[in-house]
């Protein structure tokens, strides 16, 4: 088996304008989806969720607040399963309560 990182990315969204009935069952929805991998022995311990804030830095020493880019998207957070293949960890990966909020998945090697 190969690990593969499943890069959550969302849509600019203040999460914290959210209901918290909104945010329970968003909640939920993560730990159902997630606990269905780990049941399948499939999950590598260590995913996180991201902050925020953060800083970038760049080429010739210049740093700039927040890890953000002129998209509409950011990075939520992360975690690494273990499949046969890219086609598997993919498979995996459909149900990610993210997509239903407007985000994207991405599924990656890693080596």
């Amino acid at each position: 088996m190969k690990e593969f990182l499943l890069l959550f990315r969302q849509p600019d969204y203040d999460y914290s304008k959210a209901t918290p009935e909104k945010m329970s069952d968003l909640t939920k929805r993560w730990q159902e989806w997630v606990e269905g991998i780990a049941l399948q022995g499939k999950l590598v311990p260590g995913g996180k969720r991201l902050a925020q804030e953060g800083k970038v830095l760049k080429a010739g020493g210049i740093i700039t607040d927040g890890p953000f880019v002129e998209v509409k998207e950011k990075l939520g957070g992360f975690i690494i399963v273990m499949a046969e293949s890219l086609d598997e960890a993919t498979t995996l990966a459909h149900g990610c309560p993210g997509i239903d909020e407007g985000g994207t998945v991405e599924i990656r090697p890693l080596y």
